[in-house]
């Protein structure tokens, strides 16, 4: 019954969600947290971690929940119900409807979606914000220490930036956040 609950939960994620990955949050975070997959707090620590690894989100969260809810099978078949939806819209538009975004009603129908896209993103964007930095919205409650990674990591990235008149990669900044992480938690006994 859990490897249907799951094919049937993340197909559901994969054919409503527009946007990519960040337009999915919201959606992934109401069904996994709904169906007490994960917390909200063990979600969003999980964003970061999907993050940090290589593939798209959607897949790395679908794999990972398979995983802990039903084991190899349930990874797989998470992962399936999560990008099955693309592949067969992809599919029919590059078989048989060729032309259908040419269609007017196609165009308003696009018109229509891609304000909400915005939303869902910013949004999410907000949440993940204020959720990684340490301020949880929903308790209002304020921890410290992810303050601080933050704040360092801008000084780092603006210092970086205002010496070597040049960006530093994601991967750098990775490594740094993680060794920030480490020093200010045991720092702050954490």
């Amino acid at each position: 019954m859990i490897y249907l609950k799951l094919f049937l939960n993340f197909f559901k994620i994969g054919l409503f969600s527009f946007g990519g990955a960040f337009g999915m949050l919201p959606l992934i975070e109401e069904t996994v947290v709904t169906n007490n997959w994960l917390s909200a707090s063990d979600f969003y620590s999980f964003v970061g971690v999907c993050e940090s690894t290589p593939g798209p989100i959607a897949v790395n969260i679908a794999t990972y929940v398979g995983s802990i809810q039903g084991g190899i099978l349930g990874s797989i078949i998470a992962t399936l119900g999560v990008v099955l939806p693309s592949f067969i819209i992809i599919l029919l538009i590059a078989s048989i409807l060729k032309n259908i975004i040419k269609n007017k009603y196609v165009q308003y129908f696009l018109n229509g979606v891609n304000p909400v896209v915005i939303a869902l993103i910013l949004s999410t964007g907000i949440f993940l914000l204020f959720n990684n930095i340490g301020i949880s919205i929903s308790d209002l409650s304020l921890n410290i220490a992810p303050i601080i990674i933050f704040l360092c990591l801008v000084f780092i990235y603006c210092l970086f930036y205002v010496v070597k008149k040049k960006k530093i990669s994601s991967i750098t900044m990775i490594i740094l956040s993680a060794i920030l992480g480490i020093v200010i938690c045991s720092i702050l006994k954490i």
